[in-house]
This record gives structure tokens, C-alpha cells and sequence, in this order.
């Protein structure tokens, strides 16, 4: 059949549909004219009604098909391939675009692979899905956010659903339902190359932030919740390959596992009626049984049929990750994906399998397999069911084309107003001497930094490619081009060599080039098809370049403000005496103009650290609740400037008045009234007191107050005040 023309119709408002003609429509295109009447295309009807009627149509071949998920460079050249195959789902890795990369071709190439979904006898449409992780990055001109980290040191859930949204809204109107997002890992090593995919090392800030999988489902968008579980809990020096942790193994006893990595699931499926999980590539070691015998959790059924569809009632479907079950071991050396594996990953519970290039092959060993009956009829149409309820669910079958009105959403003023705002909210202020931040307008500011004025750079990773790409790689603005939209005296140097000629403070922005999954592992891989500037080690510690640059300017300009442009915490401590601010900036994303506001007092500074920050590459990996914990700046520390609507006193009687203002009023007054008090328990750990156990206590009364236990969190602060 002919690819159908360009076919056009309104978004069902508020809907989580991508809309265009109804399915009806182009049944005598689809030649099954008798399928039209079928009870499965019958809106009116209950979902588990007309997927019944729609299970006892289809053949093997039919519900294998909707299992089958590839990569839309595999079956581009030839899209019959969809139709042949009877593909339930395609999907873009990361950097996977069309030619050329804007919204209306990305719209053209997902209604071109629909229409050879719809020329099926059955006409079941198939899914597009694609990483959109922070923003829609793969495409040019989309709103790109900060990351993840970022996004939890605002430590603001509803600004994490707006701008998910504003996500969703982006990703919807290029034609695509479906985002592998968000990732609700808990990442407690930042050796780990995805840690700035967490949003914390705290599964309780995780779950808080899981307002992201609300956000994309009211924009339209089918959310999925990964890795499961425990990639962000694997031991350094496991990974796979030459990685060093990711895809590692996660050695933990069932109790720390279920505490740590898998309540942010709990919360995601009880609370945020998720319908999509990705298994991780990593491997868990119960140590109940001694350490040495891990399992893939590609092939666990314990934890995919056992722990997640059945004790916690996930009744949405499981999609592997990419090639996910080619890494189950198989002692045969058959090629992957063999039939032990495939087998084992049916078997486990994954219902949608992501075989990029290698559908054809998978398809084919599954119907072997369930003709020998080593896979049962009732676990493949369980997995269809699955499939096929989320499909009804978000309106596919009734509108499964897309549209192209709404192509102005992506990189619309409106998302990059959200997005200023989450890299406003996102930058925690570590240290703030003499008050030198807030800027002055008017000073004469001297921009040094490989990362002032790149800004691929302050995008990271999963940004246009996979692992990101260093330069002018989007539109957007740069840190310092947000500079020098406020302040009239800039002069800028990137390696800090030009004269400062009488600049009164200096504004150094270094860091991280981008990288992803595997190639940002610390002591990982160099990824070699990346841009120059990216094939630099992975390290804890700036590179010597930035630390030459940190150096040399701090000691020519009176005052010095340090920006770390990163996606992990890095270790500065040794120059820490020479810089007058320190600013955790994260990887702020296309937005610039957001770091200024702060900068500059638009804004007031109010993140609050996601993760604790190592005082040294000795004491990683640490994380909030470690019993030695004394790390340089811990868990929630964050320096706020601005005025503010509390003001505590800390003497005995201010105490008690905070005591008893933490009794009434609303959930928000009572947050000032904590926040006031970091700030005095803050204060007192600048000026050199607040008791040897400060770390702890400050941290502690973090996870207090995101746990809602406002008195603990006002007796650790008090604690410290009082030390």
C-alpha cells in the first residue's frame, strides 16, 4: 500500500490521544471493509470488552507482532517491514531523526510507518516511541530542560510537572503518544555516567518528583517509568563491558532494595496510574544467598511478574530496554536474540520487546518457542492484553494519525519560559562569601569558562545524539549570552588568558562536556565518534584545562564566582579557598538566561542540593544517612538569597516560636518556617560552628521535611543552630 497523504484534524483537547482522522475512515483503504462493523472499533464499548473481541481475531503471527518493537532506521528503507512484521511499536533511539530534523518531517515519517500499521487486516495500529528525558531533545529547535538533578534540587513538584508537560506538548505535536520517561531512579554513586538522570540520591525526593509522570500524561503523552530496578544502585567496577558501573550488578539485601530502589515504583503505580515500565540493564545479587549469583533484570520474574505486576497491581505493560534481553547470559553462543533468551525475557514479563534492529528475528524465535510450548498461550496473551488495553486506552485506535497544527509548541516561547524558570529554581548556591551574589548590573564582570558559551555543553547528554554534542549544537541561550542581556560591561575569555583590565569580579563557568549511558562512567570508555571536546576521562575532579582556568582568574580578579556546569557533583575542594561563590548550575539545558536571573538577584537562589557533594574522590560514592557522613556540602544544603516572607530569630524564645508556627497554618508556611531555620543553621556552619555531626543533622532534616515529618526536621535544625 501507497504511504497516505498528509491527513489533517484537531487534537481532542485535554485528551491522551495524538488525533487526526479516526481509524474508520481509511478502512477501504486498509481493504477489510467487514472490519469496520468489528464490536473492537466501537468506541462506546468498554475497553476489556473490545479487547476481547479483538484478541479472538488475531492470529500468532497478529499478537507476536504487537510484542515487536523497531527502530525506525531498520524499517525506513523498507516500511512494508511494519506491516509484514505486524509491528506493534516503533520507536527513535537517541540521535535516530529524520532528514531534515523539524517537527513537520518528524510528523510525515510517524503517519508514513502508521499507514503501514493501518494496512493490516486487523488495522491495530502501532506506537512510536521515543527518549524525550529532558525536553524533546532529539529534536532541533524542541525546549531542551535541565536534567533530571536539576530539576530535584528545585525540590518544586508542581514545576516538574510543568515542565514534563510542556515536554509532553512537544513530543505530541511532532506526532509521537509515547516517552521513555521519566527516570525514577535513585542514583547513589555519581560514578554512574546516567546519575543526572536521578532526581536524587533520596528515593523519597524521587518519588515527590514523580509529579513528571503526571505531567506527561496530562500532556497527551504515555509515561514510562525507568529503569527497574536499581540501575542507579549498582557497585563500581560491575558494569558491563568496559563500562565500569551501568548495567552493573546492584548487590543489596531485599530489604535496602525495596526501601531504596524500588519505592519510587511503588509511589509511580499506586499514585500516577503509570502504564509503561522499562526493565534496567543491570543485574540484583541478594546477599540473603550469598553474593556471586546475580540475575539480569531482564530475566527476573521474580521482581517483572512477582513484585510489579502482582504484588503491586501494575496493570499497565512492561517494554525491554534496547536489546535488553540479548545481555541474558546463554551459555549456547547462539546469536541474540537466542531462543533461551527470548524465552527467558517473555517468560519473566516484559510484554513489549525493543529490538531495534532484529525484529525479524525475534519474532520468528518467539513462534517457535510458543509452538514448542516453552512459552505459554496465556503469557503471550496476557502481554497483548497488556499492549493493547493501554493502546484503547489512550485513544490510538481512534485517532492514530497525527496532526501538524500544533508544530509552534516546540521551542515555544511559552516552554521556554517554564524552562528559564527550572534553571532559575535549579541552581543551589554551595558558597556565597562576602555576599558577592547577587550581581550588580553595573560591575564590570569578566566571563572565563569553556562552559560559558557552549551550549551543548549545558545541555549534557541525550541531546540531538545520544551522547549529547559539544558546541553551538541547539538554539537557545548560553550562560553567558544570559549575561550579557543584563550587564552592559562584560568581557569574556574563554581560557581566562585576556586582560581582565579592571574588572571588578569574575564569573568562571567550567565543567562537563556531555555524555550518556556507559561512555560518562568515571574510568569508562572514551566515546570516539563524539565530538573532540567530548573525548576527554570521566572524573570526579575538573579537568586540569578548568582547573588552570579557576585558578588563573580567581587570583587576577578581586572577587570570584565559580559555575559548575555538570552532571554529577565535582570535587573542587582544593580551590575552594580562592573562590568567593561556588554554584552547583547542573546541565541548565537551552535555557541560559535562567542562570543570569539568579546571578543577577531576578530571582532569588533557592536549590537545594539533590545529592550529597564529596569533599574528596575518596568518599564516593556517599549518600544522605552513610554512618560516616561528612561530606564538603550535604544533602539539601543550599545558601538562598533574596528576601524571604519568615525571618526566625535564634535564640530560645525564636526557637520556640518556629517550634509552634511548624503546629498550624498551611503545608507552605510551614515549609518557610524550615527553610528559615536552614538558613540560620546554614549561617551558623559558615561562621564555623554548628556541631561535628552538622552534616548529618542538616541532611537528615531534609529527608524529614520531604517525608512531611515537620518536628524532626525542626529538632535536627535546631540542633545545629544551637551547637
Amino acid at each position: 500500500m501507497r504511504p497516505l497523504k498528509k491527513l489533517i484534524r484537531p487534537y481532542a483537547a485535554g485528551a491522551l490521544a495524538v488525533a487526526l482522522l479516526p481509524l474508520t475512515a481509511f478502512s477501504s483503504v486498509a481493504g477489510s471493509p467487514a472490519v469496520t462493523k468489528a464490536p473492537y472499533l466501537d468506541s462506546h464499548l468498554p475497553i476489556a470488552k473490545r479487547v476481547d473481541d479483538l484478541m479472538r481475531r488475531m492470529t500468532l503471527d497478529d499478537k507476536i507482532g504487537q510484542m515487536t518493537q523497531a527502530e525506525r532506521g531498520a524499517v525506513t528503507g523498507d516500511p512494508g517491514q511494519i506491516t509484514s512484521l505486524r509491528l506493534g511499536s516503533v520507536l527513535s533511539g537517541g540521535g535516530s531523526v529524520p532528514t531534515p530534523n523539524t517537527p513537520q518531517a518528524w510528523i510525515d515519517m510517524v503517519n508514513t510507518f502508521q499507514s503501514y500499521a493501518l494496512s493490516t487486516p486487523l488495522q491495530i495500529p502501532m506506537i512510536y516511541g521515543i527518549d524525550a528525558v529532558h525536553g524533546h531533545g532529539n529534536v532541533y529547535g524542541a525546549t531542551v530542560f535541565p536534567h533530571n538533578v536539576g530539576l530535584g534540587a528545585t525540590r518544586d513538584p508542581a514545576l516538574v510537572e510543568a515542565a514534563y508537560r510542556a515536554t509532553a506538548s512537544e513530543v505530541r505535536a511532532t506526532g509521537i503518544p509515547w516517552d521513555f520517561a521519566p527516570c525514577v531512579c535513585v542514583s547513589r554513586d555519581e560514578r554512574w555516567g546516567r546519575a543526572y538522570e536521578s532526581f536524587s540520591e533520596d528515593p523519597q525526593l524521587v518519588v515527590k518528583m514523580e509529579t513528571a509522570i503526571d505531567g506527561l500524561r496530562k500532556g497527551g503523552v504515555l509515561a514510562t517509568a525507568k529503569h527497574y530496578a536499581g540501575d542507579g544502585d549498582t557497585t563500581y567496577g560491575t558494569g558491563s563491558g568496559d563500562y565500569t558501573i551501568d548495567q552493573g550488578i546492584t548487590i543489596t539485601n531485599r530489604a535496602d532494595f525495596a526501601r531504596i530502589d524500588l519505592a519510587p515504583y511503588v509511589a509511580a503505580v499506586r499514585s500516577h496510574d503509570l502504564q509503561s515500565v522499562m526493565p534496567s540493564f543491570s543485574s540484583v545479587d541478594w546477599t540473603e544467598d550469598g553474593v556471586g549469583n546475580p540475575t539480569k533484570m531482564h530475566a527476573n520474574q521474580e521482581l517483572i511478574s512477582g513484585v510489579l505486576k502482582k504484588k503491586l497491581g501494575f496493570k499497565g505493560f512492561v517494554i525491554s530496554d534496547w536489546e535488553g534481553i540479548h545481555q541474558i547470559p546463554d551459555p549456547s553462543g547462539a546469536p541474540a536474540p537466542s531462543a533461551l533468551q527470548v524465552r527467558t525475557g517473555v517468560n519473566a514479563g516484559t510484554d513489549m520487546f525493543m529490538e531495534p534492529n532484529t525484529s525479524p528475528q525475534f519474532e520468528q524465535v518467539l513462534k517457535a518457542e510458543v509452538t514448542a510450548g516453552r512459552v505459554s498461550a496465556a503469557r503471550i496473551d496476557d502481554a497483548v492484553r497488556r499492549i493493547l488495553t493501554t493502546k484503547f486506552k489512550i485513544g490510538l485506535f481512534e485517532h492514530p494519525y497525527a496532526t501538524d497544527d500544533h508544530v509552534s509548541d516546540v521551542g515555544s516561547a511559552a516552554h521556554r519560559a517554564v524552562a528559564r524558570q527550572a534553571v532559575a529554581e535549579s541552581q543551589v548556591l554551595l558558597k556565597n562569601a562576602g555576599n558577592v551574589l547577587p550581581l550588580r548590573r553595573d560591575a564590570s564582570i569578566y566571563v572565563a569558562g569553556r562552559n560559558a558559551d557552549n551550549i551543548g555543553n549545558q545541555a549534557g547528554g541525550w541531546t540531538i545524539d545520544w551522547q549529547g554534542r559539544s558546541g553551538a549544537s541547539i538554539p537557545g541561550t548560553t550562560i553567558l549570552q544570559g549575561i550579557q542581556q543584563v550587564a552592559p560591561h562584560v568581557t569574556y575569555s574563554a581560557d581566562g588568558t585576556a586582560p581582565a583590565n579592571g574588572a571588578s569580579v569574575a564569573v568562571v563557568v567550567v565543567g562537563e562536556t556531555p555524555y550518556a549511558e556507559g561512555f560518562g562512567d568515571v574510568g569508562g570508555p572514551i566515546c570516539s565518534w563524539c565530538t573532540p571536546a567530548q573525548n576527554e576521562p570521566k572524573s570526579m575532579t575538573l579537568q586540569p584545562s578548568d582547573q588552570a582556568v579557576v585558578s588563573r582568574v580567581c587570583a587576577a580578579v578581586p572577587k570570584c564566582v565559580v559555575l559548575l556546569v555538570s552532571g554529577r557533583p565535582q570535587v573542587i575542594t582544593s580551590q575552594l579557598s580562592a573562590i568567593d561563590a561556588l554554584v552547583a548550575s547542573w546541565l541548565p539545558g537551552s535555557e541560559g538566561a535562567g542562570v543570569a536571573d539568579v546571578l543577577f538577584g531576578k530571582r532569588p537562589f533557592t536549590g537545594r542540593l539533590p545529592v550529597s557533594w564529596p569533599a574528596s574522590v575518596s568518599q564516593v560514592p556517599i549518600n544522605v544517612g552513610d554512618r560516616d557522613y561528612h561530606p564538603l556540602y550535604p544533602f539539601g544544603w543550599g545558601l538562598r538569597t533574596g528576601g524571604h516572607s519568615y525571618q526566625v530569630a535564634t535564640d530560645a524564645a525564636g526557637l520556640l516560636r518556629a517550634s509552634s508556627a511548624l503546629t498550624g497554618g498551611t503545608a507552605s508556611s510551614r515549609a518557610s518556617v524550615l527553610d528559615s531555620l536552614r538558613d540560620a543553621a546554614q549561617a551558623r556552619v559558615v561562621a564555623g560552628h554548628g556541631g561535628p555531626q552538622w552534616q548529618a543533622e542538616l541532611a537528615a532534616a531534609d529527608q524529614a521535611q520531604t517525608a512531611g515529618d515537620f518536628p524532626r526536621a525542626f529538632t535536627l535544625l535546631a540542633s545545629v543552630i544551637t551547637a
